[in-house]
């Protein structure tokens, strides 16, 4: 699942200018009465808006969090962890070549529309995104189709990745068989993403009907995805109103769902964009929970009372380097000096909640194929400025880009950790342009296409696959990194290849090691984000993926 990642929201900037709904100043909670309401209530507070309704053409993390409430993939992870478990289908299998996937379906599942789960229901999903064309087959808006299944059954642009997928098939009416080309280590992983969940049939009919459109890099979703009432999912809670100005969206509980229901009748999404806000949201009981709490804030929470669990690591904080924004990162000897420079352990121990580790690779060590055979860059700045010298660029001046308004679960406090890492660089001797600028879409968009030399971001993983880290920048020429190694390139792509598990994990750690060999960037640390409760609240289980599933939650 998808927080907000570094090539998940590319270039996205929501420029919706359809259906926007009218909005009044009460929140859908009992104005003035903090308490009325909690049993049949649960407000949750994001740290941005979504930007879509429509799973299936959204990327981001915050977007998830609410459509996962509603619509439901055939394989899920189990409560809290990262193991696949059934989903919509009860059992699923492969052949030996992981070609062919056979979803036995679960029997009296119904949409929010009325309509019933079938194997033909799963197979016009799958055929409706084969099917997209113009500004849906753009990353921006496909990024998952594309990064799973690969492209459409007619590409418009040579850039598009060729498909991979090659059809879905009704065997009887609850065995869905999804045949693709070539076997992927983003299969069977990638059946449980949330953006290929399953839609009622009679909605992508009502989707088809609508168009995306692009001016620039500025997207203008369908007016489906940006309104409650035609989206339908088989999920615990179904979506019935979106209120833009509040900022949030309401959702209530869907009382023919086939598993156990939502122990709250109405959920509602709120966005609070900044950690302080959050926490005094929290505090005067403006609503029942929030994430991404500030690591300063998770022993002040608890000591008062309230219910603050932590997620087990998932994740990865890069220090990136883009080579073709400045052209003495492209030798080695620069980049060994800024990785000994930076002092991961002081982060690690200043900025990142308890638990956080120094990371030496571009996986977190709960990840199959985590290598513990990496070369090691220690923190030594007469060792940096040694490197700096070595290569000629004793006066390396550098602009480094660092985003605004965000916090994200692997970067808690952005600007302070930009400056630590800052001083740090100048300590060896490099001069450092700091370059602010607002998540998104400015920072986004300047990360993706290579523009800033040195950046930061990060990762949480969808699934436990290694690819699913090291595969997202370094299976191909990226601008964000802005090199060319074959090495690289042959060494990440090995294993993406092979159907046996334990071929794939021994291919992970070798990638692991060539790519800190080359080392395109630095790894700085993977943290376990914290997420808060009221004091009267039975919270869900928390998941290290962040796909909290809202129906366990309850009120003591």
């Amino acid at each position: 699942m998808r927080i907000f990642k570094p090539r998940a929201a590319r270039a996205i900037t929501a420029a919706v200018a359809v259906g926007l709904i009218a909005t009044g100043c009460t929140s859908e909670r009992d104005s003035g009465n903090k308490s009325s309401g909690r049993k049949d209530t649960f407000v949750f507070a994001g740290a941005g808006d979504p930007g879509s309704l429509d799973p299936a053409l959204a990327s981001d993390g915050e977007t998830f969090r609410v459509t996962r409430q509603a619509f439901e993939a055939l394989l899920e992870h189990e409560p809290g962890g990262t193991k696949l478990v059934g989903g919509l289908a009860e059992t699923w299998s492969s052949n030996d070549k992981g070609t062919v996937w056979t979803f036995n379906l679960r029997k009296g599942v119904k949409f929010h529309d009325g309509e019933k789960l079938n194997a033909e229901a799963v197979c016009a999903n799958y055929d409706h995104w084969f099917n997209w064309k113009g500004t849906y087959q753009s990353s921006a808006v496909s990024y998952y189709w594309q990064t799973i299944m690969g492209g459409f059954a007619k590409n418009e642009d040579k850039e598009t990745p060729e498909p991979n997928y090659k059809s879905c098939t009704a065997k009887d009416e609850y065995t869905a068989v999804i045949e693709v080309k070539k076997p992927s280590a983003n299969l069977p992983g990638g059946f449980s993403l949330n953006a290929l969940a399953i839609h009622s049939p009679k909605a992508i009919k009502e989707y088809e009907k609508q168009e995306a459109t692009a001016k620039g890099d500025a997207i203008t979703y369908p007016k489906y995805s940006q309104e409650a009432g035609v989206v339908a999912g088989t999920g615990p809670y179904k979506i019935v109103k979106w209120n833009k100005g509040n900022k949030e969206v309401v959702l209530e509980r869907f009382d023919d769902y086939w598993g156990e229901k939502a122990k709250i009748k109405k959920l509602v999404f709120r966005t609070i964009d900044t950690e302080e806000g959050r926490r005094q949201a929290l505090q005067a009981g403006d609503i029942d929970g929030y994430d991404l709490v500030a690591p300063a804030d998770v022993k002040t929470l608890k000591d008062q009372g309230y219910v603050v669990p932590t997620r087990d690591v998932f994740n990865i904080f890069y220090l990136g380097m883009s080579q073709g924004a400045n052209k003495a990162l492209k030798k080695k000897e620069v980049r060994q000096a800024i990785a000994h420079a930076i002092d991961r352990e002081n982060l690690v121990k200043t900025q990142l909640p308890e638990g956080g580790k120094v990371a030496d690779q571009f996986m977190p060590d709960t990840v199959a194929g985590y290598s513990k055979k990496v070369k090691q860059y220690p923190y030594d700045t007469a060792k940096a400025k040694a490197l700096l010298k070595k290569a000629g660029e004793e006066n390396l001046q550098i602009e480094f880009c660092y985003p605004t308004e965000v916090t994200r679960p692997y970067m808690p406090a952005p600007q302070d950790l930009f400056e630590l890492m800052k001083s740090d660089l100048e300590k060896a001797g490099i001069k450092v342009k700091p370059k602010p600028m607002k998540w998104a879409p400015d920072y986004l968009d300047a990360t993706e296409s290579g523009s800033c030399a040195l950046h930061m971001l990060g990762w949480t993983g969808d699934f436990n696959d290694g690819y699913n880290f090291i595969g997202t920048w370094f299976s191909g020429f990226d601008k964000q990194w802005g090199f060319k190694d074959k090495k690289v390139f042959d060494a990440v792509n090995a294993g993406s290849k092979m159907g046996k598990l334990e071929d794939r994990i021994a291919a992970y750690e070798k990638a692991n090691e060539v790519i800190m060999e080359y080392l395109p960037g630095l790894p700085i640390s993977s943290s376990p984000p914290a997420i808060a409760f009221g004091k009267n609240v039975n919270p869900p289980k928390v998941s290290p993926l962040t796909q909290e599933i809202f129906a366990e939650a309850s009120f003591k």
